[in-house]
């Protein structure tokens, strides 16, 4: 019997469980804070739990903006792997709102951290009237952020719900919900990042004998004799005359007429 064990580490670059000293990693910002728009957290269970010391932070104002950052060490997944986790709750009807995450590239103002602050990637749900139901997941390459091209879909309901982004070295791509895979793919035909392979020739001109129909009349195709003698309608070859029938009284009986299933209407070439 020849057994073979293989073994593979991950290498966790960041893990935020939100115990009770989650305030030192984590940076509050003042985005939108002087419009009075910016909304604060609470570290809480949440309504349903079933453990009231797993705890996570929950935003605590409708209609507001947050915006919260920690930081990483610094990383490439440069021929490896990158997995990008986390789970959310919504305990409400969301009527425009939603939970991304994101990892930043380079120096961020903290402090400043808001919709506007350039990132490498974001991911999670987007939730706005009866519309968008979607699950963003958005790239920049080159300073401009690209959107995936399929429509994924989120969860809506006010469970937990777990979000998983995969990105491999070969550019292939799964996303799970739940711990099942939802869609999976590739970068390169799944966003537009890259330059098309092929392009429409700028000196192309159509060709003067071009025919744009599709079908042509057969040329081959030849009226039958006598088509055009056929009739429209036939008396009807099951009618007979009724039996009290006066041709005195009631004149010359004739057979109703019916639609003649011979008549294929006026001839047209195939």
């Amino acid at each position: 019997l020849l057994s073979l064990l293989s073994s593979s580490v991950a290498e966790i670059i960041f893990e935020e469980r939100f115990d009770d000293d989650w305030q030192s990693r984590w940076v509050k910002s003042d985005w939108k804070r002087s419009e009075g728009k910016a909304g604060h957290f609470k570290h809480t269970a949440g309504k349903w739990n079933g453990d009231p010391d797993d705890k996570g932070i929950k935003t605590m104002t409708d209609a507001r903006h947050f915006s919260i950052s920690a930081k990483i060490p610094e990383f490439s997944n440069k021929n490896r792997t990158l997995v990008l986790q986390y789970s959310i709750r919504f305990e409400q009807d969301i009527e425009c709102g939603g939970g991304y995450i994101k990892l930043l590239s380079g120096y961020v103002n903290q402090k400043k951290f808001g919709g506007d602050t350039p990132y490498s990637l974001m991911f999670g749900p987007d939730i706005c009237g009866t519309q968008t139901k979607k699950l963003q997941l958005i790239v920049s390459y080159q300073g401009q952020n690209y959107p995936i091209k399929k429509d994924l879909q989120c969860e809506t309901d006010k469970l937990t719900h777990f979000y998983t982004l995969v990105l491999r070295p070969d550019a292939s791509y799964s996303v799970l919900v739940d711990g099942r895979e939802r869609d999976s793919g590739s970068m390169y035909s799944d966003w537009d990042i890259l330059p098309p392979r092929k392009i429409k020739a700028q000196n192309a001109k159509k060709p003067a004998d071009w025919d744009d129909r599709e079908y042509i009349n057969d040329p081959n195709d030849v009226k039958p004799e006598g088509y055009d003698s056929i009739p429209r309608e036939i008396p009807d070859p099951k009618a007979k005359q009724p039996r009290d029938w006066d041709e005195d009284e009631d004149g010359l009986w004739k057979a109703p007429r019916i639609p003649n299933p011979a008549y294929k209407g006026p001839w047209k070439p195939k």
